[in-house]
């Protein structure tokens, strides 16, 4: 299957790319360690959580859990010493506890709108999510002074925006 969610650090990581954008969630389940994530652009914002049906009961024991993020699905139930089975899902993730398939799942969620609209309701945060600036190692070494100038440059927009929020 095609995974265009990991061309970004893909292409960043193995000098493909200098630079680019991601989710955070992206980073951390690619396993982006080969690669600077030097600002937080603060942009794109929603929480990776757990949801399940809203008469489930609270997840004990074994749980069967219906995700794209693996890696941290299975890192965030061994943290808490629960037992989960992980099943691997792209896309209408909402059915898999409607039809029996799981307990539960592990998916971004912005408004809560798509899991109202399946009888799901959010449970657990895992952690908030943004896109994030990221950098080849490499280039960051080689290109320095073009790097720091975009980074900066990144910056002042961030802060002139957030200015102009308040």
């Amino acid at each position: 299957m095609y995974q265009s969610h990991v061309i970004v650090p893909t292409f960043v990581e193995y000098g493909a790319a200098d630079m680019g954008i991601a989710g955070k969630d992206v980073l951390i389940e690619h396993g982006a360690e080969n690669i600077y994530e030097p600002l937080d652009l603060n942009i794109a914002r929603c929480k990776l959580m757990t949801a399940a049906h809203k008469d489930a009961p609270q997840i004990s024991g074994r749980v069967r859990v219906a995700t794209k993020y693996v890696k941290i699905a299975q890192s965030y139930f061994a943290s808490l010493g629960i037992q989960a089975e992980i099943i691997k899902l792209y896309g209408s993730m909402e059915l898999a506890p409607l039809v029996g398939l799981a307990d539960c799942i592990v998916d971004l969620v912005d408004t809560g709108n798509t899991l109202r609209a399946n009888n799901l309701e959010p449970r657990e945060l895992i952690m908030n999510i943004s896109s994030r600036l990221v950098v080849n190692k490499a280039a960051m070494k080689m290109k320095n002074a073009k790097i720091a100038a975009l980074l900066s440059q990144f910056e002042q927009a961030l802060t002139n925006n957030f200015n102009s929020e308040k």
